[in-house]
């Protein structure tokens, strides 16, 4: 069975750097990828699947990752999620984190830190 991504971000181009990256570090022989460019397809996607990470973006049009995270989180959906974003306001991570995140790293990612918190949180990630 397939690891399962989904990424959600309103930038084509932060979505495809982010799924290099993720190819590039996760170990997982089989990865289905998902994209989605607002919180409510993230919202409607995972309602509707089981995926086994969510990374988000907080700052999209039509639904915020942050009301997603929050609509799920609501709905008694579980889903492990990663937080991406340029808001460096104080705060934010402490809210992505009670909105169920399980981690929160600023844009663009450090691939380090990313590496960490995916260890961190059980997934297999390349050496």
């Amino acid at each position: 069975m397939a690891f399962s991504l989904l990424l959600v971000d309103d930038s084509n181009v932060a979505r495809r750097y982010v799924r290099k990256e993720m190819l590039s570090i996760l170990n997982y022989e089989d990865i289905a990828i998902t994209e989605g460019s607002n919180g409510k397809e993230a919202y409607d996607f995972c309602t509707a699947n089981k995926f086994d990470l969510v990374v988000i973006d907080l700052t999209m049009p039509v639904m915020t990752g942050y009301e997603a995270l929050e609509c799920l989180k609501k709905s008694g959906n579980t889903v492990k999620a990663i937080v991406l974003s340029a808001d460096i306001q104080p705060g934010v991570e402490e809210m992505v984190k009670a909105s169920g995140a399980i981690g929160y790293l600023k844009k663009p990612f450090n691939r380090e830190q990313m590496l960490k918190l995916l260890e961190e949180s059980g997934y297999n990630v390349k050496d």
